[in-house]
């Protein structure tokens, strides 16, 4: 074989041949998506950061707010309206604190002519209601000129009647349901059940008395005597102030304080009320300042926010377990 009939083989390159003016044109677009996707990312975060701040800012506020005087101070004459409503606990809206707020704004007031509490509670903590008491004499001394009035709708019993019988007049309708002057303490006794299912029960005390009125042993009347003269106690101071608020008002029945509770028509007899009628009607017959402005101080957004969403919560929770339920019924 001749050279001339030789062929040299091709030689291979390792160079990526050069991008085409259109994958050039794809990969611009490609990276221009990517930088206009970024900046809308960066400015969507920079909102919800400013927003997350604004909602802690204004959660700040409220939980600062705390309990607050509904009203600023008014220029005409009127009637301070004050709600003891519900449970009378600390914890309640009928608390001592918020009671007695509302009771300082009104008496500050120069315009203020009369205070009307306008009662629908059962009653609840002797020692709150104690307190709103001794508050309201308290500010009866400093201002004699301002009288207060206690206004019972629907029910004013045990310690808001307590609170009531701190005021210069009590007024009531005629089916309101008034009194109930007693002290109250209630438990179970598991003794015979625990027998039955074949429980014991061990108790250990480092006290012959810390196991006291334990509800799963057998009652001991020594704690029963002991008991009863405890709950005597707050009896005889409830008694011996609704005494020095109604003074000769009140009729000698040997009923009175025993716990029953009243119609407002049994009560006027009895020497509990002092007539018939609604806030409206005191503010405009008898306080002489017909406009009623309401002092009760009102709970922060935060607290309200936070007890709507807990019963919330607790609703959902109960419709969840009942649908669990019956679901395995």
């Amino acid at each position: 074989m001749d050279n001339e009939s030789q062929t040299t083989a091709p030689t291979s390159s390792n160079s990526a041949p050069a991008p085409s003016s259109r994958e050039w044109k794809l990969i611009e677009k490609l990276l221009a998506s990517a930088t206009i996707e970024q900046r809308r990312t960066r400015r969507w975060g920079i909102f919800f950061k400013a927003l997350t701040f604004l909602y802690l800012f204004v959660l700040l506020i409220f939980m600062t707010a705390g309990f607050g005087s509904r009203v600023a101070e008014v220029a005409e004459p009127h009637t301070a309206l004050i709600d003891v409503k519900g449970v009378i606990a600390a914890d309640e809206n009928a608390s001592a604190d918020s009671l007695v707020t509302g009771l300082r704004a009104a008496f500050e007031s120069e315009n203020v002519k009369g205070v009307v509490l306008r009662i629908n509670s059962p009653g609840g903590s002797p020692v709150q209601s104690g307190y709103v008491y001794d508050e309201i004499k308290r500010l009866r001394a400093e201002r004699p000129e301002i009288k207060v009035y206690a206004v019972i709708a629907d029910l004013g019993a045990s310690g808001a009647y307590y609170i009531a019988a701190a005021a210069d007049e009590i007024y009531a309708d005629k089916s309101s349901l008034v009194g109930s002057i007693g002290v109250i303490a209630a438990g179970f006794g598991f003794v015979q059940t625990l027998d039955k299912l074949g429980v014991e029960r061990r108790v250990y005390t480092s006290g012959q008395n810390k196991n006291f009125l334990d509800p799963f042993m057998p009652e001991q009347p020594e704690h029963v005597a002991y008991w009863k003269q405890v709950l005597d106690s707050p009896h005889e101071q409830f008694i011996a102030q609704v005494k020095a608020g109604r003074g000769d008002r009140l009729k000698d029945d040997p009923a009175l304080f025993s716990g029953l509770i009243w119609s407002g028509e049994q009560a006027l007899e009895l020497g509990l009320i002092d007539g018939f009628g609604s806030s409206s009607y005191v503010a405009r017959e008898v306080v002489g300042a017909e406009t009623l402005v309401d002092y009760t101080p009102a709970r922060s957004p935060f607290e309200k926010l936070a007890r709507e969403f807990g019963a919330s919560v607790g609703q959902g929770l109960g419709s969840l377990l009942m649908s669990a339920q019956i679901g395995l019924r």
